[in-house]
């Protein structure tokens, strides 16, 4: 795939998460707040930039420019996962 493929494809994706963001915004207000709040988590963003950096890093190396924008994404969805709390009980 080259480059511009790629980046296209990381863009729909993103454009994705966000338009599933307001939708889910539409239908109850405030879940969008609750949706990104990994922003304000430092655990949640230190371990999404450290698996963008690596990423994007090893990526770049191996596959070129388009993989630093696969990493950014990585790093977001790390983002989200460390950030979920584990259910009580």
């Amino acid at each position: 795939m080259d480059g511009t493929a790629s980046l296209l494809t990381v863009a729909i994706v993103a454009a994705v998460l966000v338009i599933r963001a307001a939708l889910a915004e539409l239908r109850a207000p405030g879940s969008a707040r609750a949706r990104w709040a990994f922003v304000s988590n430092p655990r949640a963003m230190t371990a999404g930039a450290v698996t963008a950096v690596v990423l994007g890093l090893v990526g770049r190396q191996h596959a070129g420019p388009g993989a630093v924008a696969w990493a950014v994404l990585a790093g977001a969805l790390v983002a989200v996962v460390v950030d979920r709390h584990p259910p009580a009980g």
